[in-house]
């Protein structure tokens, strides 16, 4: 069981004039509203530090507050292998299944919590995020300023990632060239459960991936991608939406959408639903400090070696 956790919201003007219940119903759509409800009575939600029923009319400006109990958080990896390390940055082997921040049923049994734990003093920043499913290198920042100038060459494009990926194999009837981009727009479309996803949608951010085929199997195909753009699930929604899925991917299929499961058969995927062949391989980044160039490598899965 971990410690459980507070989860805080502000009162703006959409949420001013509903009621509490109707508040965290239609915002928290993983849970009911009867299970709402419940945390409601039972004192799990505050407004402004105090108890209210579920009837009670929002204002602009209150603070809400859900005090999750403790919980038995799913069982994940939870160790990690430093790859680079000084002063200023920390870059580590993130392992499938283990997901960065909190968030979910996911506390004590993520990535930060577990960087934590080894360095107490001057707790790391992720400065990206992999997806719970994707293994590799994850780069951290030890400093304010570490941070302020790896975020600014996130912004800037100015580092550079590449991951392994594996694909079904290659289609006689759609072909697959040595090298190809795919440039399909990423942004949010509605989902079941999670109110949105992010999904191929021409309403969506630019996005580029940049792809080399490694290694053509009777099984699979191997890629090399490189990503100039950072969207959530950037590179399983490229793939998808030229035909090629990853591999065991439980979530998107062709065309880059969310495959639609009838809520009777089970129930619906979820990003962060694993079984997917991606790993984080390499990335390159300007040292804060030294203004040196380093290049960080994670040794990929027995599946994503060449």
């Amino acid at each position: 069981m971990n410690q459980g956790w507070t989860y805080h919201n502000q009162v703006n003007q959409v949420g001013a004039g509903l009621t509490l219940l109707e508040f965290y119903a239609q915002r928290y759509r993983h849970s009911s509203g009867t299970e709402w409800q419940v945390r409601i009575e039972t004192g799990q939600v505050t407004i402004d530090g105090r108890q209210a029923t579920p009837d009670t009319v929002l204002k602009q400006g209150q603070n809400l507050a859900y005090h999750r109990p403790p919980w038995q958080e799913p069982t994940v990896p939870l160790t990690f292998d430093v790859l680079y390390e000084d002063a200023d940055v920390l870059a580590i082997h993130k392992p499938s299944g283990l997901q960065v921040l909190p968030g979910g049923g996911f506390l004590e049994h993520t990535l930060l919590h577990q960087v934590q734990q080894r360095f107490p003093q001057g707790t790391p920043f992720p400065i990206h995020r992999l997806g719970r499913g994707t293994s590799g290198v994850v780069l951290m920042a030890r400093s304010q300023q570490a941070r302020a100038a790896l975020s600014q060459q996130m912004r800037n494009r100015q580092i550079q990632k590449v991951y392994r990926a594996l694909i079904g194999p290659e289609q006689t009837t759609h072909p697959l060239e040595e090298q190809f981009e795919i440039t399909q727009a990423i942004g949010k479309v509605p989902y079941p459960e999670l109110g949105y996803i992010y999904a191929a949608t021409p309403k969506g951010r630019p996005a580029h991936s940049a792809c080399t085929i490694l290694q053509r199997r009777p099984e699979a195909t191997l890629l090399a991608v490189t990503i100039t753009t950072g969207r959530p699930h950037q590179i399983r929604i490229h793939l998808a939406t030229i035909g090629y899925p990853l591999l065991g991917d439980p979530l998107y299929v062709a065309g880059g959408q969310p495959q639609s499961i009838s809520s009777e058969e089970r129930s619906q995927p979820v990003p962060g639903d694993c079984g997917y062949w991606l790993h984080a391989f390499s990335l390159q980044f300007i040292h804060p400090t030294s203004q040196e160039r380093v290049k960080v490598v994670s040794e990929p899965p027995q599946p994503l070696k060449c």
